[in-house]
């Protein structure tokens, strides 16, 4: 049997798994040492609040690979991690952001070598043709996110 499809599943997934963990860590220290209300307030007029962010983080994650990898049945209410207004406590967020990070860790570790090049789809990625494009796009998307929490945690601070 051929090892270099298992060789490379094995460098893919502890791969991906890091950077999702990665991920989550620096989630939870820019969200550490904010209150609840900090956590919910945009510092400037456009853009999000850090508690939308992590909504949109964790609908991302749900949907792109929960519902669509994992067969979750996830279902995505997209504008409500942007709108919304009943602001719950800052550790419930983060409880349910961490329970969709378990998911796609546990997700990434169950791909077997063929897997990454399965057929993908999803509304409003079709770029992502493959499993393996789709984790790769969702970590790039959460890199990008953590790089906006760390610009609104600093603008929140400073404003304190």
């Amino acid at each position: 049997m051929d090892e270099q499809p298992h060789h490379l599943t094995r460098n893919l997934t502890q791969s991906f798994a890091a950077d999702y963990e990665r991920c989550r860590e620096r989630v939870h220290e820019l969200a550490d040492g904010l209150t609840d209300d900090q956590f919910w307030t945009k510092p400037f007029p456009f853009g999000n609040s850090c508690g939308h962010l992590v909504l949109h983080l964790t609908g991302n994650l749900s949907y792109y690979i929960g519902a669509r990898v994992a067969s979750t049945g996830y279902i995505r209410t997209r504008d409500v991690e942007f709108t919304e207004t009943r602001r719950p406590p800052k550790a419930d967020v983060l409880r349910a952001f961490d329970a969709a990070v378990d998911m796609v860790v546990a997700t990434i570790g169950a791909q077997r070598p063929e897997d990454w090049t399965a057929d993908y789809s999803g509304v409003g990625e079709p770029e992502a043709r493959t499993r393996f494009d789709i984790f790769l796009k969702c970590a790039m998307h959460f890199y990008h996110h953590v790089g906006q929490l760390i610009y609104l945690r600093e603008e929140l601070l400073r404003q304190r």
